[in-house]
C-alpha cells in the first residue's frame, strides 16, 4: 500500500535522464502546427490578409511551444497550462475568425486592428519565451543552492507541508460554512441544481456591493471545500501509525465528495473552475508525476478540450436545447466561449478612444476595497469592453493580453508576461526537485494554479480576484514548513522516509 518517497524521486530522476526524443518532438509539431490548422483552413475558403499570415505565425510559436511541453523529459505543469490555453483560444480560435472573416459577437474591427491584435498576442507570447528562458538560465544555480542546504525562498515555500491538524480544521470549518451558506441561499440546496443562469439572476436582484458579497461568500464555500477534498485524498501518512488520521479520513472522505458534488458541480458553478477541480485531482495522482504518464493524460485533456469542451455549457441556462454537434471550425467562429482574440480587437480600439490606465492595474490585487470607499475603483475589464461594443450581456473574458495592454501598452504586455514566464518556470522546477515529496504545495498548489491559469489568462482579472485569491490562500494557511510538518499527533518518532497514504480508488501507489 504504500511506497518510500525516495522511491519514486530514483524512478523519475531515470526519467529525466532522458534526452527529449527529436522523433516525438517532429510529431507533435506536425500535429499542433500542421494538421490541426490545415483541418481548420481547408474547410473554409479562406479570406487571405496579412493578419491572416501573422497569425499562422502565432500558431507555429504555441504550437511548437505546446510541443516542446509535451516532449519535454520533466513534467512541467505551469507550462502547459499556458501553452494550451494560448495555442486553443489565441492560436487556433483566431486563426478559423480571420480565416472565415466571421467572430462570436457582433462589434466588428478594421483590417489593421484586426492585425495589430495578431501583434499584441505574438508580443506577449515572445515575451513569455523570453521569460522562460532567462529563469531556466538560473535553473543550475538554484539546483546547486537547494543541494548545499540552502534553498531559496520558492523553494521553501512549496516544500511546505500540508499540516493534518489544520487540514481537519478545514473540513470543519468547510462544513460549517455550507450549514450556513447554503440554508441562506435563495432557494437553498435546490439553488445548486438549478443553472448558471438563474443564480446569476437572483443575484442581479441585488444592489452592487449585495451581489458582490454574495459572489465573495459562495467562492468561500466552493474553493475550502475543493481544498478540503483535496488536501484529504493527498495528506501524507507517516509509517508510525497514525491510525486517527486514517480514520479520519475514511469518516470525511464521503461527506467532502457529497459537499463538492452540491457546491462544485458543473451545473451552478463555471465550467472553468470544475475543471480546475478535475484536473487538480487527477493530476496529482503521483503516477502521472512521470513524464510518460503525463504526457498521454496531458494528450487527452487536447483532445477534451477541443471536442468536448465547447458542449460543456449545457447547464449553464435554464432553458437546455438539444445539442447540436458541429464542426471545431463553426464552434470557433460563433460561439462566445472563445472571444478572447475577438475581445483583443476591441481593446486596441477602446485604447485607441479611450487612452490607456495605469491605475486600473490597482483593481486586482485590491478587489475587496468596496466602491463606497473607492468611488474610482477600476472597472472589470470585460464589463467595459461589453459597454464600450454596446452589448447588453456582459459576461465577456478579457485576456491578460488586453488587460495588460490597457494598462501601458505594449511596454505593459512585454513586463507582464516576461515576468509570468520566469515565474511560471521557476515553479516548474522548484516542482520537478520536489516531486517525490507527498503532500506539499509543490505537489498540490502548482497543479491547481497550472490549471487554474486558463482562467487567470482569460479574465478578467477583477472578476477572479477573488477565487484565486482563496485558491492560493487556504494551502498555505493549512501547511507548515517542512520540519514542523513531519511532525505527527502520534508519539512514535518517524525513522523511515515519509510515505504517502493510499485509499482505494483515489490513484494512490498499490
Amino acid at each position: 500500500m504504500f511506497q518510500p518517497e525516495y522511491s519514486l524521486g530514483r524512478e523519475v530522476g531515470m526519467q529525466d535522464a532522458r534526452v527529449r526524443s527529436v522523433a516525438a518532438v517532429f510529431l507533435w509539431a506536425v500535429v499542433l502546427t500542421v494538421l490541426l490548422p490545415g483541418l481548420i483552413l481547408q474547410s473554409l475558403a479562406a479570406h487571405v490578409s496579412l493578419a491572416l499570415a501573422l497569425q499562422c505565425i502565432v500558431v507555429a510559436h504555441t504550437g511548437g511551444a505546446l510541443a516542446r511541453v509535451l516532449t519535454a523529459p520533466t513534467v512541467r505543469f505551469v507550462a502547459f497550462g499556458f501553452w494550451v490555453f494560448s495555442y486553443i483560444w489565441l492560436g487556433l480560435a483566431p486563426l478559423a475568425m480571420l480565416a472565415a472573416d466571421t467572430y462570436p459577437w457582433p462589434y466588428r474591427t478594421s483590417e489593421a486592428t484586426a492585425l495589430q491584435a495578431v501583434l499584441v498576442v505574438e508580443l506577449g507570447l515572445v515575451a513569455y519565451s523570453v521569460g522562460t528562458a532567462l529563469a531556466a538560465r538560473r535553473e543550475r544555480t538554484d539546483a546547486a543552492r537547494a543541494t548545499a542546504g540552502r534553498p531559496g525562498f520558492l523553494e521553501r515555500l512549496l516544500a511546505r507541508r500540508i499540516a493534518p491538524w489544520r487540514l481537519l480544521a478545514l473540513c470543519g470549518l468547510a462544513f460549517t460554512f455550507a450549514v450556513l451558506l447554503i440554508a441562506g441561499q435563495p432557494g437553498r440546496l435546490g439553488a445548486y441544481f438549478t443553472s448558471r443562469q438563474a443564480i446569476t439572476e437572483i443575484g442581479a436582484l441585488n444592489s452592487g456591493q449585495e451581489a458582490f458579497l454574495q459572489s465573495l461568500l459562495s467562492w468561500s464555500l466552493s474553493v475550502p471545500a475543493f481544498w478540503a477534498l483535496l488536501g484529504l485524498l493527498r495528506v501524507p501518512r507517516l509509517p508510525g501509525g497514525d491510525r486517527w488520521l486514517r480514520g479520519a479520513r475514511w469518516l470525511l472522505l464521503p461527506l467532502l465528495i457529497a459537499l463538492n458534488a452540491v457546491v462544485n458541480n458543473p451545473i451552478s458553478k463555471p465550467r472553468f473552475w470544475v475543471g480546475t477541480i478535475l484536473l487538480t485531482l487527477v493530476f496529482t495522482v503521483p503516477r502521472l508525476y512521470r513524464p510518460r504518464p503525463f504526457r498521454i493524460a496531458a494528450a487527452g485533456l487536447i483532445a477534451v478540450l477541443l471536442v468536448l469542451f465547447p458542449y460543456s455549457d449545457y447547464f449553464r441556462y435554464s432553458d437546455r436545447e438539444d445539442i447540436t454537434v458541429v464542426s471545431l471550425t463553426e464552434q470557433f467562429t460563433v460561439n462566445g466561449d472563445y472571444d478572447a482574440f475577438q475581445q483583443v480587437q476591441t481593446g486596441i480600439d477602446y485604447a485607441r478612444e479611450n487612452g490607456f490606465s495605469p491605475e486600473a492595474v490597482l483593481g486586482p490585487p485590491l478587489f475587496m476595497v468596496p466602491r463606497s470607499m473607492w468611488p474610482e475603483k477600476p472597472q472589470d475589464t470585460g464589463i467595459a469592453l461589453a459597454h464600450y461594443a454596446g452589448y447588453d450581456f456582459l459576461n465577456l473574458s478579457a485576456p491578460l493580453w488586453i488587460e495588460s495592454y490597457l494598462w501601458a501598452g505594449p511596454a505593459a504586455v512585454i513586463i507582464v508576461f516576461c515576468l509570468l514566464g520566469a515565474a511560471g518556470r521557476r515553479v516548474d522546477d522548484v516542482r520537478h526537485r520536489l516531486r517525490g515529496r507527498p503532500g506539499t504545495l509543490a505537489a498540490l498548489l502548482v497543479p491547481a494554479f497550472a490549471f487554474y491559469q486558463m482562467v487567470f489568462l482569460r479574465g478578467s482579472l477583477l472578476g477572479i480576484a477573488g477565487p484565486l485569491t482563496l485558491l492560493m490562500t487556504i494551502p498555505l494557511l493549512i501547511s507548515t514548513p517542512t520540519a514542523r510538518a513531519s511532525r505527527s499527533p502520534s508519539s512514535a518518532v518517524p525513522t523511515a522516509p515519509i510515505r504517502h497514504a493510499s485509499i482505494p480508488g483515489t490513484g494512490g501507489h498499490p
